[in-house]
């Protein structure tokens, strides 16, 4: 009975890919940015062989070892894209040759003005604008008004803050599936998020009651495959909804890293035969797109502290990979997005021989390596590792 899991640490680069440039971002460097941190200790992610990965640059007081106990690789996205949805479904098995549609000056009338007749409220900013800082500065009047706050930023998102006294939260989804019918075609963008908020003015807090609601992805993915061969789909975190469910036959929400990582843990206990694909998404959201270096690395630290018991709770016949979606540099000050950097690829089984893969051209290859393990014959647009 076979078991394959994957653990994405959201937006964990290895530093930037050749064509960083085009999409805004020079210099970029996850890891070499975390690496300079006191509160950076990851000796087992060292010893899988971590830093062994092609071309990955880090602190001179990091140990970055000499040999490595897993198969690694540097993963190269082929998708003209550097956000969460492209990320994902190219890591299972979905090129996106086109980049999802971006509104850096705001939504188009045709958007905004049928959101408007269809929800009864009006929309403040409207602009791509920091999820934090949005709430501070349209907070006051959404709570005057009744009007929804919509923003974006430099990802493919029609973001929809609320405050929770103003607006449930089960009302702000409905929003948000309106949104989503409404974006579609040309205007079809990643995801529609609910960003619901609490507190008073002057101190507005958003809680962690976000929702995903995503394009369906627009070919099969190997969820899909695996799904279809009558095996386990499982997704933890965010994973559901960057799949909009589709291929998915279990799935559970998480509140962030601590909590994914102990779902993770109980369906290691349990028997099932397929994927487990976790998102941890902190290190983007809490660390990454803050800027917060520390807190990004003292992340890293608390998964690698857990890393010993998941790998003991591993049998015979799994296996284990880490991987990241994309960057987010917690040191780059001229944006707070995302970042184009290669990912990391480590990949740890009992029957798994510890190589050095080099570079690969497509996070694909994940997918096509999952399919290969599980017996599964297709192999979508990658090439397997194994």
């Amino acid at each position: 009975m076979k078991r394959f899991f994957i653990i994405v640490l959201d937006s964990f680069g290895i530093g930037q890919m050749p064509d960083a440039e085009k999409f805004g971002d020079f210099n970029v460097n996850t890891i070499g940015a975390v690496s300079t941190s006191d509160k950076l200790n990851t000796p087992n992610m060292r010893d899988l062989g971590l830093y062994q990965i092609d071309g990955v640059k880090v602190s001179g007081k990091v140990d970055k070892g000499t040999s490595h106990s897993a198969l690694i690789a540097r993963m190269t996205e082929k998708s003209a894209g550097k956000d969460t949805t492209i990320g994902h479904w190219e890591i299972a098995g979905l090129v996106s040759e086109k980049p999802l549609p971006t509104y850096p000056d705001g939504f188009p009338d045709e958007v905004l003005d049928e959101f408007k007749k269809q929800t009864g409220r009006g929309v403040l900013c409207n602009k791509p604008y920091s999820g934090t800082k949005v709430i501070n500065d349209y907070g006051d009047e959404h709570m005057k008004t009744g009007d929804l706050i919509v923003y974006t930023s430099a990802d493919s998102v029609f973001q929809i803050a609320a405050h929770e006294d103003v607006v449930p939260c089960e009302q702000l989804y409905e929003y948000c599936r309106i949104a989503r019918k409404i974006l579609s075609g040309k205007h079809g963008v990643g995801r529609v998020i609910a960003r619901p908020f609490v507190g008073e003015s002057g101190n507005y807090t958003r809680t962690s009651h976000r929702h995903d609601f995503s394009l369906l992805p627009p070919g099969d993915t190997m969820l899909d495959v695996i799904k279809s061969h009558g095996k386990d789909v499982i997704a933890v975190g965010k994973i559901n909804d960057i799949f909009a469910g589709k291929g998915v036959t279990e799935f559970v929400y998480t509140s962030g890293n601590a909590e994914g990582i102990e779902r993770t843990l109980e369906y290691l206990d349990k028997d099932f035969e397929g994927l487990c694909f976790i998102n941890l998404v902190d290190y983007d959201m809490l660390y990454g797109h803050r800027r917060d270096i520390d807190g990004y690395a003292a992340a890293l630290t608390y998964f690698d502290e857990k890393l010993p018991e998941i790998l003991k709770k591993m049998r015979d016949d799994d296996a284990l990979l880490i991987t990241a979606d994309h960057g987010c540099d917690p040191s780059y000050t001229k944006t707070t997005d995302h970042t184009r950097e290669y990912t990391p690829m480590i990949l740890y089984g009992k029957g798994i021989e510890p190589k050095n893969m080099g570079t690969r051209d497509t996070f694909a290859d994940i997918a096509a390596t999952a399919l290969d393990f599980l017996g599964l014959p297709e192999r979508l647009a990658g090439k397997s590792m194994l």
